[in-house]
């Protein structure tokens, strides 16, 4: 629930730019805080069930989703927010699949 509120926290305060806070952006954060921490606890259900290239591949998801939406809040473009998501999203692959290939055998039960 932490995460989640810090999540909407930093949405919000990107989506004001510096200005005064408003009912507006309050409700925009804690409404981005519930969603994200929806979010977080799905996949944090689901993938330990899928194979660990699915598993690595629906947290690289969710993690380039998760950054593209702050980035875009803070005044960038769609298309360099897609860019930049999509290398954050490579990113956590690349770790989440080390981590689960060498921790887990090909039916994903831990090695041991």
């Amino acid at each position: 629930m932490l995460l989640g509120l810090v999540y909407g926290y930093w949405a919000a305060a990107n989506n004001r730019s510096g200005g005064p806070i408003t009912g507006w952006n309050l409700l925009f954060g804690f409404a981005t805080a519930i969603v994200f921490a929806a979010l977080y606890l799905a996949v944090q259900a689901v993938a330990p069930r899928l194979r660990r290239e699915q598993h690595a591949l629906l947290w690289a998801a969710f993690a380039g989703c998760a950054f593209g939406f702050l980035y875009q809040q803070a005044g960038h473009t769609v298309v360099r927010s897609t860019i930049m998501a999509l290398g954050i999203a490579a990113a956590v692959f690349a770790v989440a699949f080390y981590r689960y290939y060498t921790h887990e055998d090909a039916a994903g039960r831990r090695a041991g």
